[in-house]
């Protein structure tokens, strides 16, 4: 029902793209050319800066992108609470969840939805933390999930799982036979880790900040950039990662990793919505209910 010049300004503002644009859009890059020259007629106003093949959007184009996803927002509420009516759920979710979310919580919980709610269009991109955090600050998602360090004050946070890192190795590996390290054990053994930005990482930090130690102080061979990368790097490798429990499910049953304890040092966190201040999409607000019952 919305006006599709607003769409198609929209993408292009958002990738600084008139090509990126047509491909999300599925038309073709004419088209989207054309929208945007009948959007410049309409106010009289420039919207782009063209500079060989880059552009940037000018002071009117700024303008244009703040009303624009306001606009977007309403006509996506308005169809969704239009078709509730008649107890139909239909509109659009645009999903970000940081790695190990994406990977091993959500594909049950969004088969599930997509099955009850043909009718939503869904979407998920799936990064780091902090890129999530970054993508809800430019609208570009409806809803992050993220794990469970709060950095901006610009967003809500809200727990809805609680989830442990583990140190694991290959089961084969002479790091903790016994089952537990000390302390000093652990700050020579070789780790492998999630990469800056991860909120892995932010978890682990701050679980040794708890007993006065830095990333510094220990003997970290890699940063990885997910969880699988560090599971495939620790068959071939008598080094030690740290991961989420979640993940670990079917490598625990087949025995092909074992978890050594820490002693004194524990890694736990929560899994946190995040979303921008202010009120909820109903598509939102529906869907954080959902995966809550199916967790």
């Amino acid at each position: 029902m919305s006006d599709f010049r607003l769409k198609a300004f929209y993408s292009v503002a958002k990738n600084l793209s008139f090509t990126k644009a047509s491909q999300e859009l599925f038309v073709s890059q004419p088209a989207i050319t054309k929208h945007i020259r009948e959007l410049e007629s309409l106010y009289q106003v420039r919207l782009f800066n063209r500079m060989g093949n880059k552009i940037s959007l000018t002071e009117a184009g700024t303008v244009l992108l703040e009303h624009c996803e306001r606009i977007l927002a309403e006509y996506r509420r308005l169809e969704y609470d239009m078709h509730l009516l008649n107890k139909e759920y239909v509109g659009e979710l645009r999903l970000g969840a940081s790695t190990t979310i994406a990977q091993y919580v959500l594909p049950p919980v969004l088969a599930r939805f997509t099955e009850k709610y043909p009718k939503i269009t869904v979407s998920l991109i799936d990064t780091n933390s902090r890129n999530i955090e970054t993508a809800l600050q430019q609208h570009t998602i409806d809803l992050g999930m993220v794990e469970g360090v709060f950095r901006l004050p610009s967003l809500k946070y809200e727990p809805f799982l609680c989830d442990e890192l583990v140190p694991v190795v290959a089961t084969d590996c002479p790091i903790g036979q016994s089952g537990e390290i000390s302390l000093e054990e652990f700050k020579q053994v070789p780790l492998v880790l999630r990469e800056r930005g991860s909120g892995t990482l932010d978890a682990i930090e701050l679980a040794l900040a708890e007993q006065h130690l830095k990333l510094s102080s220990l003997n970290v061979r890699m940063y990885l950039g997910s969880t699988e990368s560090i599971k495939s790097f620790l068959r071939y490798s008598h080094s030690m990662g740290i991961v989420s429990i979640t993940a670990l499910a079917k490598e625990l049953k087949e025995g092909s990793f074992r978890i050594v304890d820490i002693a004194g040092l524990q890694f736990k966190r929560h899994f946190c919505f995040v979303s921008a201040q202010g009120q909820e999409a109903e598509t939102v607000v529906h869907f954080m209910r959902f995966l809550q019952q199916q967790l």
